[in-house]
């Protein structure tokens, strides 16, 4: 077995992304000292069931995949791999997860990290993808559920740092994901995916990802609001927002795939900022 050719299936950047949200979960909700065994078991949990996830929605997108250019070349359209295998695999990794997080962790980081697996494949990929220009809205909780399943790694009860947190990734995914459907709007008209730019047009579009923006932008500042977090996080949170914020305004003057691409590469690190800055406000404020 070539290792190599299986890592395309589990989308490494963006799960090494989706487990960083749920450390940053997990830190926004301790109390005292950070445990490194719960916090070693949540991040292993994390990344198998984002992994997981990932290699179900190669297996459930394997015909588009076959279609859109940007896609061709992965595993299974490619004829690298046995789709019957990934289907194992993505299985194994997702069971593997609930079960870890279940016995080393507790009942509620199984469930959240279940949900958000569950929203991804389930939800997203099999039912709203090709079917509903609002697919990655409500696709998007998925993100939010590891932010949920690291507050529940260190607060099983409900804590509120975590679910503002996991606000902030619900209103992120849509600016972030309808860039890069403005950038690859041609891939998605080709295997019939009703992405919002095909639906309604770039410029009404580019309209959608100020607004939402503009939500995010607000939402980041509860945690300062409620008195959660500091000085370090609410000026990162300004500055990062002021930024995407102009990003978004450039796409709104010029609807082009270059600054779509350019605002599509600003969400990312809007939100590496918000994530970081959560992390060191909590680190010096203790």
């Amino acid at each position: 077995m070539e290792l190599r050719k299986y890592l395309p299936l589990f989308k490494l950047r963006i799960c090494v992304l989706i487990t960083f949200s749920a450390i940053v979960g997990s830190i926004a909700a301790q109390s005292g000292d950070i445990s490194v065994y719960k916090m070693a078991f949540l991040i292993l949990a994390t990344m198998m069931a984002a992994t997981g996830a990932s290699a179900y929605n190669h297996y459930f997108d394997m015909d588009i995949d076959r279609v859109m250019k940007r896609t061709t070349a992965r595993p299974i359209p490619f004829g690298d791999i046995n789709p019957s295998v990934v289907l194992f695999l993505a299985s194994l990794l997702v069971l593997l997860s609930i079960i870890l997080s279940f016995f080393a962790l507790n009942f509620l980081v199984a469930v959240h990290l279940f949900l958000g697996a569950f929203v991804y494949v389930v939800v997203y990929t099999v039912w709203l993808k090709r079917r509903s220009w609002a697919n990655i809205i409500i696709g998007g909780l998925a993100g939010s559920f590891a932010v949920l399943a690291g507050g529940a790694s260190a607060t099983p009860e409900l804590c509120l740092p975590p679910v503002l947190l996991a606000i902030v990734m619900f209103f992120w995914t849509p600016s972030h994901f309808w860039s890069f459907a403005i950038f690859h709007k041609e891939d998605y008209k080709r295997a019939g995916v009703p992405m919002l730019p095909i639906v309604i047009g770039d410029k009404k579009t580019a309209i959608y990802i100020f607004i939402n923006t503009m939500m995010l932008f607000l939402s980041s500042l509860t945690p300062y609001i409620f008195g959660y977090l500091g000085v370090v996080y609410i000026i990162s949170a300004i500055v990062a927002g002021v930024f995407f914020i102009y990003r978004n305004i450039q796409l709104l003057k010029n609807t082009t795939k270059e600054l779509a691409w350019i605002n599509f590469k600003a969400s990312m690190i809007y939100l590496f900022v918000i994530l970081a800055a959560v992390i060191m406000d909590i680190s010096i404020r203790r």
